[in-house]
């Protein structure tokens, strides 16, 4: 995609949830998590690269002491919107054996990318995993995991904006669109 047509599929796309209306998403998924998380001196994992936005607007949101980390696994490519084998990039680099670990992730989609990063995780010896996604599509679908917190539903349509993609631009979006 390039600039041109990037600028078009904005132009084109249907606002979803306004700026304020994922920061009061934010504001009630910490306060969640605080509540559950607070004593137990979680790792927090972001999911790179689509829940950095989310993950950057949360931390500071968390007044207790917690360790952070990220790792990068992903079923999308950059010129795609087709979905592929999971791919493992990297980490997470902290041992999680016996911690409390919570994954944030940008979108609960059909489930399966985000149950694949959990189990993984529980297999490397996490005392406890949960799950904090920005946004869960509603699909009308069964998944293989629950999150734990959910900030916003979003239809069952190709969304975009505050940290998901589409082919790679407008994850700097302070909103979520859909596209037309």
């Amino acid at each position: 995609m390039n600039l041109e047509n990037a600028r078009a599929v904005l132009q084109d796309a249907e606002l979803i949830h306004s700026a304020d209306a994922v920061q009061r998403a934010i504001d009630s998924v910490a306060e969640r998590i605080r509540q559950d998380l607070s004593g137990l001196y979680p790792v927090i994992l972001a999911v790179m690269s689509g829940a950095v936005p989310f993950v950057g607007h949360l931390l500071p949101r968390l007044d207790f002491p917690l360790d952070f980390d990220y790792l990068h696994a992903s079923r999308y490519g950059l010129e795609t919107q087709s979905k592929s084998a999971l791919t493992w990039r990297s980490g997470p680099w902290i041992a999680l054996k016996e911690r409390h670990v919570l994954v944030v992730d940008d979108i609960l989609d059909e489930g399966v990318t985000l149950s694949t990063i959990c189990a993984r995780l529980k297999q490397m010896g996490a005392a406890s995993v949960r799950a904090a996604v920005l946004v869960e599509k509603n699909t009308g679908k069964t998944k293989p995991l629950i999150a734990d917190y959910v900030g916003l539903v979003v239809p069952d349509r190709f969304v975009f904006g505050f940290g998901m993609d589409i082919c790679g631009m407008w994850r700097n979006l302070p909103a979520i669109y859909a596209r037309a």
